[in-house]
């Protein structure tokens, strides 16, 4: 019969992309293989689609991926299809209604079960639908195949206890659930000791840990605790809400090494009408205190948000506050988004929905005034020695242009002329900036250090045996790292969508 080939198709936040690097590492625990890169659409035996619900037509645009696929697995027989994510928890058995040829239906509380799943859908020749009401396991337990060698996510909670207007991911993923500190720290650990130099804390809401376990300092102690971890060289954790951010967790990013001077730190809006609409917890003087408090403590930090322009009964004062905040806070990026109804949320059926036109003009004002900031706080960046973690995949045009990439400790993006010495993705680097772009950094000169890595070490061996070179997620939206270390796209819940 052979080996098994299989490809994971993943939409929407860093909460997906954790859990596809499980569903890989449970399918090739169970013998499957990963389709080559190359294989095109239709030649894997199980495509599973990891999927989101907060992205708008979300439901069409998976049921046009299923459509194309159908054709295909009639022509290949033994093919099978999955559905799990945030869209099979919301829509469950209309998913077999709507395309009857898929064979597993999962939710996100029960990733563990996808090849049991598959099996018992071949066994029975008829689809499963399994949809748990609450979580059976970490993602974190489950074995892993991840996309990185040098960097990897490591999920604190799950589930999140805020009721955001305009979102659905908790009535998706459930009520706050944390993580035992000790079972997080062991899994670090493992991980630096596969080489893994950079972790992500992943959250939905990843400064909230410790509601759940009733200590409201946990997230701090556990930051802490990461900088006694021997070989653990960066530290990052997305996303976190301006309500649970405590004086402890700035005191313990400062003073905590190998904590980066990054923070990405959702707003919204910055009208508090807007705000108390969307029952976001704090206001805008609130928010503003956090970044100068981080601004005291770590001159140096990259602060990056969330922005919704238009949400129900925004008014024209409404979005000039939010102007306000974004000249104050000085952003090093902002993730911009025109509101658009989520159904299942509470402003989808809200009054004063705002015209198309009226969004799009706010919008367009809105990414000016951010790309003008942006740049000028990457100008300010020139003239600066950083180290780089050089990274993989993160220059699009680098072969053309001679040059490497890397991530500056506050994530920025720096591409750097190409060494005479082999330089490997999870090594570090040294360079002077010369150059600044609204969304990059340059240091064309020559590079002053190269510093060879375990990390680096790790990923030449996992590139070493061409049979081992992982394929990639296929991720549906902007993808920013390995793991992201800036979120992508957001609908504005904890973790970015």
């Amino acid at each position: 019969m052979g080996v098994k080939t299989y490809e994971v198709r993943t939409y929407g936040c860093q909460m997906n992309v954790h859990d596809s690097e499980r569903l890989s590492g449970l399918l090739e625990d169970a013998g499957y293989v990963r389709a080559p890169e190359d294989a095109g659409e239709g030649n894997a035996d199980v495509v599973v689609f990891n999927t989101c619900a907060v992205r708008e037509n979300a439901d069409n645009r998976l049921y046009g991926n299923l459509g194309r696929l159908a054709p295909m697995k009639t022509a290949r027989p033994g093919m099978q299809i999955a559905v799990g994510g945030c869209l099979a928890q919301k829509d469950r058995d209309t998913i077999v209604k709507k395309a009857p040829w898929v064979d597993v239906v999962f939710g996100t509380h029960n990733i563990g079960k996808l090849p049991v799943l598959l099996e018992r859908a071949r066994v029975q020749d008829e689809a499963q639908v399994e949809i748990a009401e609450s979580l059976e396991a970490f993602p974190s337990t489950l074995p892993t195949r991840r996309e990185s060698a040098y960097a990897a996510w490591v999920s604190i909670s799950v589930g999140c206890n805020n009721t955001c207007t305009f979102c659905i991911v908790p009535a998706l993923r459930g009520k706050e659930k944390d993580r035992r500190t000790g079972d997080i720290l062991a899994e670090i650990e493992a991980l630096v000791g596969e080489g893994v130099s950079e972790i992500t804390l992943l959250g939905q809401n990843v400064n909230a840990y410790g509601s759940d376990i009733g200590d409201r300092e946990a997230f701090s102690k556990l930051l802490r605790a990461c900088g006694q971890i021997e070989g653990l060289e960066r530290v990052r954790f997305t996303s976190p809400h301006p309500r649970d951010f405590t004086d402890d967790v700035i005191a313990a990013m400062a003073e905590t090494p190998n904590v980066m001077p990054q923070l990405h730190m959702p707003l919204q809006s910055g009208s508090d009408t807007v705000l108390k609409a969307m029952r976001r917890s704090y206001r805008q003087e609130r928010y503003l205190g956090i970044i100068e408090k981080v601004r005291a403590s770590i001159p140096h930090a990259a602060i990056t948000t969330d922005i919704i322009v238009g949400f129900p009964g925004e008014t024209e004062e409404d979005f000039e506050q939010t102007m306000h905040v974004v000249r104050e806070a000085r952003f090093t990026q902002a993730f911009t988004f025109q509101y658009s109804k989520r159904p299942g949320t509470p402003a989808a059926t809200m009054e004063g929905q705002i015209p198309k036109e009226v969004v799009q003009k706010r919008y367009e004002r809105l990414v000016a005034l951010q790309e003008e900031i942006s740049w000028e706080e990457n100008k300010k960046q020139v003239g600066r020695t950083l180290e780089l973690m050089v990274a993989e995949g993160e220059g699009r045009k680098d072969g053309a242009t001679h040059r490497l990439s890397g991530r500056a400790p506050d994530n920025r993006l720096v591409h750097f002329t190409k060494p005479d010495q082999q330089v490997r993705p999870g090594d570090v680097v040294t360079v002077e900036i010369t150059y600044a772009a609204p969304h990059h950094l340059l240091a064309e000169g020559a590079v002053l250090d190269v510093r060879r890595t375990r990390s680096g070490d790790a990923w030449e061996k996992r590139n070493a045996a061409p049979a081992e070179k992982p394929a990639g997620v296929l991720l549906g939206l902007p993808k920013i790292g390995v793991p992201e270390p800036l979120p992508a796209a957001t609908g504005g819940c904890g973790v970015p969508q």
